[in-house]
């Protein structure tokens, strides 16, 4: 497959990944735990069918330490054992959050699960992480960046 567009070649779809990939920077320094974060990546990415983030994303987790097991199950993750309950509710939050169309939104119950597993500054990159990677997904699967050829550390 061949991408629809080099989302690296343009001024503004330049400017606009420098900006994203900021934001991303400064969720990746947050409070929010790193496998957190990839798990987070990880099921957005599988709802919406972005195999570019998807290989990324699983083999940044990987690199980090994330066992096999975990990473296999995170499309199953309500009848996985694996996971913490901060977890759980991560990628609860995650689908919630991600299938806003299918969805009423994110329910009460959704949102103060959540925040009993994490403090408002950890909320508050765990939504922006959610919304961040949905816009990682949207660009990479409306141009069709193909999957497979990723390496850890390549974008810096």
């Amino acid at each position: 497959m061949d991408a629809r567009l080099n989302i690296y070649g343009t001024p503004v779809a330049q400017k606009f990944t420098k900006y994203i990939n900021s934001a991303g920077k400064a969720l990746g320094d947050s409070a929010l735990p790193a496998a957190t974060q990839e798990l987070v990546k990880i099921r957005a990415s599988q709802i919406n069918g972005c195999g570019f983030c998807l290989d990324m994303h699983v083999k940044d987790a990987t690199e980090a330490g994330e066992t096999a097991q975990r990473l296999h199950l995170v499309a199953a993750w309500r009848e996985a054992t694996v996971y913490t309950d901060a977890e759980r509710a991560a990628l609860e939050l995650t689908e919630q959050g991600t299938r806003l169309a299918d969805t009423a939104g994110v329910s009460d119950e959704v949102w103060a699960n959540a925040a009993k597993h994490y403090d408002d500054d950890q909320l508050a990159a765990l939504v922006s992480l959610i919304a961040l990677i949905n816009v990682y997904n949207r660009v990479n699967v409306i141009t069709r960046q193909p999957a497979g050829d990723y390496r850890p550390g390549m974008f810096g």
